[in-house]
């Protein structure tokens, strides 16, 4: 099996290629979008693995939550090659893939959204597979919460950005947390090859970015109220 990966909305993107058991990746360059990158990269990237794009069986990319122009750029890319190869593509969830870094069991992601927001999202593993136990969503550091029941440990940037305030309002049954910013074009393309074997892929007209809030940028004041800066 033969997955090309793509994922540009976190902040270190990069693309991958799965050929059966090994892994090629290589990191994109440039922001927000990567857009003028990303295409040269993936060429770069068959090229090392002595594949066409014709040679892959379908196409994923990270679908979301992340940053907007990156998820839209990523989007398109997987459409545009999938559709011109007669390929079709698999949409990965960020936090997901972020989730299958972890070596814990029950872990919980965050990731920093910016604007002083963080999107999370809680998974179990059972079987060597995640189970989703909070879908992803959006929240100001101070109004994130883990599921209702159970301890967890938590992973991703939002533990470094937001430390102070996430820490304490997650409360004791976070038993520790990691803040790692890792590649994940390699975790979305090792999801990928499952779905694809569970025959989930799907046309590339039907992919589509994963938001779970509906804003870009905020105003002056809404920065300040946040504790930003005009």
């Amino acid at each position: 099996m033969k997955i090309l990966a793509l994922e540009t909305s976190s902040e270190s993107a990069s693309v991958a290629l799965l050929d059966g058991e090994r892994m090629h990746e290589r990191s994109v360059a440039g922001s927000p979008g990567h857009s003028e990158t990303i295409l040269p990269e993936i060429v770069q990237l068959l090229k090392d693995a002595g594949l066409a794009l014709g040679d892959v069986d379908a196409i994923a990319f990270g679908a979301g939550p992340g940053a907007f122009t990156g998820l839209r750029l990523a989007c398109g890319v997987a459409q545009g090659l999938a559709m011109g190869a007669g390929k079709p593509v698999i949409p990965v969830g960020t936090l997901e893939a972020l989730a299958s870094l972890c070596g814990h069991d029950a872990i919980f992601v965050a990731a920093d959204a910016r604007m002083s927001e963080v999107y999370f999202a809680a998974y179990r593993r059972v079987d060597g597979a995640l189970q989703e136990c909070l879908a992803p969503a959006c929240a100001v550091p101070a109004s994130v919460h883990l599921p209702p029941d159970g301890t967890w440990f938590g992973f991703g940037s939002a533990f470094r950005a937001y430390e102070k305030t996430l820490v304490p309002a997650l409360g004791e049954r976070l038993t520790g947390f990691d803040a790692p910013t890792p590649q994940l074009a390699p975790a979305v393309a090792r999801l990928a090859a499952g779905r694809f074997q569970r025959g989930e892929a799907i046309d590339p007209a039907l992919a589509a970015p994963l938001y779970v809030r509906d804003k870009v940028a905020m105003t002056t004041a809404e920065r300040l109220a946040r504790g930003g800066k005009a």
